[in-house]
């Protein structure tokens, strides 16, 4: 199969994509927050593709993309006042909100859970592609299963050059991790994965809101989850990833004195003086984290190299983006952090 990389401006795009999607194919779609493997929704064996395509645990939920915001009532029911107000803030946005699923919904889609992930994305091409097709579209992240995400087209063609028909390109992703998931099942409004909408906006919306432990530890293998990257390593490069905490200089002389050639040291732009001998990547600002958001995945995937055994990383800390930051990399290192300011 060949792969066709269509620029989003270049006219026809949005109909091709739309007819791919509903002759049951996969179609590679830009969203603001990473780029996302697309198929019909609603269609059983389109979704299964995407399972198969990614190599993704088939207990892992996927996310359905609306072009508007009044179609969540089409896919979900028992829809409380939160969500619409949500959806009045946020949307199009990188907020994902988790609801009771109506039956047209495939179980493949819900990895047979009575609830669905919905979210209208701000990106206009892909939402045009949607309003075309005319169908909710499924569509997680086109990295391969437990890789670094893919925030541009090149990174969604190094995974499936010649296994999808066709990859949309509208640029470098602007928010650059996934989606913020919010369940609104129960009582009490619960984050399931941090994001693009922080914490802080959400509260100010809904009042109480609980952390799922799966934001800020590894759950168990059997745990069921109500939506994507809760469970599994995810985000990660082939070699080992371990956070170093602490202050900038015990982080230094951490890393400085276990780096043995084949490792990689990931940080921020301030701090690259300090691993000039350790073949430093920076991921951008510590000082600005929405650069840390942008960047944090393209730097992931550079270092997705045979030849590099062992990365450590620093990671941002606080609230706002830089909560999703520790999240994907923490994830990405299975929760592995050595704290410098407690080794002697």
């Amino acid at each position: 199969m060949e792969t066709r990389v269509l620029s989003a401006d270049q006219p026809g795009c949005a109909e091709a994509a739309a007819k791919l999607l509903q002759a049951g194919e996969l179609v590679a779609i830009p969203t603001e927050t990473v780029y996302g493997l697309g198929a019909n929704g609603l269609d059983e064996a389109a979704v299964a593709k995407i399972f198969k395509a990614k190599g993704r645990p088939q207990d892992n939920p996927l996310i359905l993309h609306i072009a508007d915001p009044d179609q969540l009532e089409l896919l979900c029911h028992h829809v409380p006042e939160s969500a619409y107000l949500l959806a009045k803030l946020f949307w199009p946005g990188p907020l994902t909100i988790v609801l009771p699923a109506r039956d047209i919904i495939p179980k493949c889609t819900t990895a047979g859970l009575p609830t669905v992930a919905v979210r209208c994305p701000d990106c206009e091409i892909t939402r045009q592609i949607i309003r075309l097709s005319g169908t909710p579209v499924a569509a997680p992240s086109a990295n391969l299963s437990g890789k670094p995400s893919t925030t541009t087209a090149e990174h969604v063609l190094n995974d499936h050059s010649g296994k999808i028909p066709l990859i949309v390109d509208d640029g470098p992703c602007r928010v650059g991790v996934e989606s913020t998931i919010v369940d609104l099942t129960e009582n009490t409004p619960r984050l399931l994965r941090p994001g693009g909408i922080t914490p802080e906006q959400l509260k100010e919306v809904l009042g109480d809101l609980i952390v799922d432990k799966a934001v800020t530890a590894q759950i168990d293998k059997d745990a069921v989850v109500k939506a994507p990257g809760m469970k599994y390593r995810h985000y990660a490069p082939q070699c080992q990833v371990i956070i170093v905490a602490g202050s900038r200089e015990r982080a230094a002389a951490y890393i400085n004195s276990h780096f043995v050639p084949g490792d990689r040291v990931l940080c921020f732009e301030e701090e690259l003086p300090l691993y000039k001998d350790c073949s430093p990547l920076t991921y951008g600002s510590e000082a600005d984290a929405a650069t840390l958001s942008a960047g944090l995945f393209a730097a992931l995937r550079q270092l997705d190299d045979p030849r590099v055994q062992r990365v450590f990383a620093r990671c941002p800390t606080g609230g706002g983006i830089a909560y999703a930051v520790q999240n994907r990399l923490k994830k990405a290192a299975a929760f592995q952090i050595i704290d410098a300011e407690a080794v002697v």
